[in-house]
Parts: structure tokens; C-alpha cells; sequence
């Protein structure tokens, strides 16, 4: 038991050495007025260490434009975050490899409104996962969460496949 003492000690002592972790830069959420799937979404990057702020917008449209978010990446909220754009319900965990990777593009964009996605989700005390329902007869009755996917957008406007969810 003496023994371990020292092992103990010298764990703790290089566990007090770590490198502390970096905050998080903040996030600058648009949203068209009163959007609750927006504050949702809002609410998930905060959960997940994220400052945010919300910012109501009227021209959503114009906002995209000046962002340089395709036509068909386009959802509801639109965000910036260290000089990226983040268009749509993006994960947070996403955000975080992007900022982590720091890749020469324009930004994330989780295009739709895919159900599943943060901000997205549908509460169901059944079914932990939020699959889809049947009914009695086997039918399909709502799409609890479809699977989407996260693009990142280069400098130049094209997307290719940064996440699978």
C-alpha cells in the first residue's frame, strides 16, 4: 500500500501540469423571428460549452447571400463562429472538428430541417433512440429522426460529405 503512495502522488502532480483546456469561441445564431427549433439548436451549442448569441433577423435571405451559403445547403438558423458560417442544425460535435481542423472553407451546413438533427429532435418516452413509429397495423406513422449528413462548404461554394449522422 506504501508503494502505490508515490505512483499516486506523481499521477496527481503531472495531471496539475496539464495544459488547461481553451474556451470556446462564441456563436452569433440568426434566426427569422420566433423560431423555436432555432432556440433549440441555440440551446444544444450552449450545452455543449458554446457562448451564444441569439440575433432575430428579418432578412434572412440577404444574411445568406453575405455569407456566401449556397442555395442548397440553405435551413432556417444561420451562425457564425471564428470567421466560419454554420448554416442549419449543425451538431456541436461538428463545429468543434471543424474549429479544431480549422480547413481553408467557408463553413458547415446541415441543409433541410432533417428531423433528428439538434433543435430537431421530437421527445418520445418509448423509444430512447427517436425511431420511427408503427402503428397497430405496422404502418409508418412519424419519422421521429431520418439520418442526415453535415457538409463543409470550400471557398469556392462546393460542398463535400464532414459528417454522417
Amino acid at each position: 500500500m506504501l508503494k502505490a503512495i508515490p505512483l499516486l502522488l506523481a499521477i496527481l502532480a503531472g495531471s496539475a501540469g496539464a495544459e488547461p483546456v481553451a474556451p470556446l469561441p462564441s456563436v452569433e445564431v440568426f434566426t427569422p423571428t420566433v423560431c423555436l427549433t432555432c432556440i433549440e439548436w441555440a440551446e444544444h451549442l450552449r450545452q455543449n460549452g458554446f457562448p451564444v448569441k441569439v440575433t432575430p433577423t428579418v432578412d434572412m435571405d440577404a444574411l445568406k447571400r453575405r455569407l456566401k451559403v449556397p442555395k442548397d445547403m440553405e435551413s432556417v438558423p444561420s451562425a457564425l463562429v471564428a470567421g466560419y458560417f454554420i448554416e442549419g442544425h449543425v451538431p456541436a460535435e461538428d463545429i468543434k472538428l471543424l474549429l479544431s481542423e480549422k480547413p481553408r472553407a467557408l463553413g458547415l451546413a446541415v441543409p433541410g430541417l432533417p428531423q433528428g438533427a439538434p433543435g430537431r429532435e421530437f421527445s418520445n418516452p418509448t423509444c430512447e433512440t427517436a425511431c420511427t413509429m408503427l402503428d397497430k397495423e405496422g404502418v409508418e406513422q412519424t419519422v421521429r429522426r431520418e439520418f442526415f449528413e453535415t457538409f463543409l462548404v470550400d471557398r469556392k461554394g462546393r460542398p463535400s460529405r464532414f459528417a454522417r449522422h
